[in-house]
């Protein structure tokens, strides 16, 4: 179906149990059922691959793609000629001279996008399998993780709309742009404790993962929901931007004042969800939950957030000695019982 918000026509349908949503960015119906045909018709031949928004694109896509190009040893290749050494010679130039020598993180970021290209060739049948591209260590991450007390006077100091946004975030460990584009018809009341939404974007599959709502975010949805009239639909955080709902932009000047009003060491929206992630970790979380939680592609991310104790290990090994390992007392008891005449026998010959 198509409908219109503001002045362009968005389509919406389902596919394969997956919600499909998107803006044609036209005035236009006919314009606007024509292309929802088209993305219908892709999907049914498997042609679509990439959909991002136009920002993921020239952020992420379009500088590594150029890069790429940039590097005859792979742009003159096909696919199936090129190699794991060829990927390796790829960032060893990204950080040359030649390459204004990138930062690893950079060099990373168009190897990702490498490996991505790889790894749809396979999905499309282009290729029977891919290269194992290797990613350059020392990459430096957003390790910054506020403490409760630097929350506390952060989201005292925030303005309403941050402190329902940064709520959300620290409890949940959603990013920015999946809280961004939540929408009320996500929104399910009655499942769980207190309730549950279901995010729909994200980087990749993993990312689309339904979770629950712990008491403080039941109450700053709820407030939402009712102060917006209790929508059936639409976004939970409208802004006047081109998507319709609220961008980084929209609140960066909100987040500057507020550190500067409580103090607190500066930090990014982004920060937030690194916190939960290693607080959910500190509480004994176990990786592949984590990673469901976290909506990764790969327990290798989550398993930077995994630190088991020292009471952690020997509680794992006391549970297996006793339960599943078949080296319990019980079993020992019989055995002694079973060997005990052919050790007397062997003894007497």
């Amino acid at each position: 179906m198509i409908y219109k918000r503001g002045k362009v026509y968005w389509y919406k349908f389902q596919w394969e149990g997956r919600l499909i949503r998107e803006s044609t960015k036209q005035g236009n119906d006919k314009v606007a059922r024509q292309m929802e045909a088209a993305h219908r018709t892709s999907l049914a031949k498997g042609e679509v691959g990439i959909r991002e928004s136009p920002k993921t694109w020239n952020s992420w896509y379009r500088p590594s793609l150029g890069a790429i190009e940039n590097y005859t040893a792979l742009w003159q290749r096909e696919l199936a000629d090129i190699t794991s050494e060829h990927a390796a010679g790829f960032a060893a130039y990204l950080r040359s001279k030649k390459s204004k020598g990138l930062a690893i993180s950079s060099v990373n970021s168009r190897l990702r996008v490498l490996r991505r290209i790889f790894h749809l060739a396979v999905e499309w049948g282009q290729l029977e399998s891919a290269p194992k591209i290797k990613l350059l260590s020392g990459e430096r991450h957003r390790e910054r993780v506020i403490t409760p007390e630097e929350e506390a006077k952060y989201l005292a100091a925030a303005s309403p709309l941050l402190r329902s946004v940064s709520t959300v975030l620290i409890d949940t460990g959603q990013r920015p742009e999946e809280l961004f584009r939540q929408r009320w018809e996500n929104i399910t009341w009655l499942n769980a404790r207190h309730g549950t939404f279901l995010v729909t974007h994200g980087k990749t599959a993993s990312a689309r993962r339904e979770l629950p709502m712990t008491p403080r975010v039941r109450s700053v949805l709820e407030e939402r929901w009712q102060q917006a009239g209790k929508p059936e639909e639409g976004w939970i955080w409208p802004a006047p931007t081109k998507s319709g709902h609220i961008e980084p932009s929209t609140i960066k000047k909100q987040h500057r004042k507020a550190l500067t009003v409580c103090g607190v060491r500066r930090f990014v929206l982004y920060t937030l969800r690194h916190t939960f992630l290693t607080r959910l970790g500190a509480s004994g979380c176990d990786v592949w939950t984590l990673a469901r939680i976290a909506g990764h592609s790969s327990i290798t991310i989550s398993s930077r957030y995994v630190h088991p104790s020292a009471d952690s290990v020997l509680h794992a090994m006391a549970m297996l000695s006793g339960h599943s390992s078949g080296h319990n007392a019980e079993i020992e008891v019989k055995a002694n019982a079973t060997q005990g005449p052919a050790i007397a026998n062997e003894s007497a010959a």
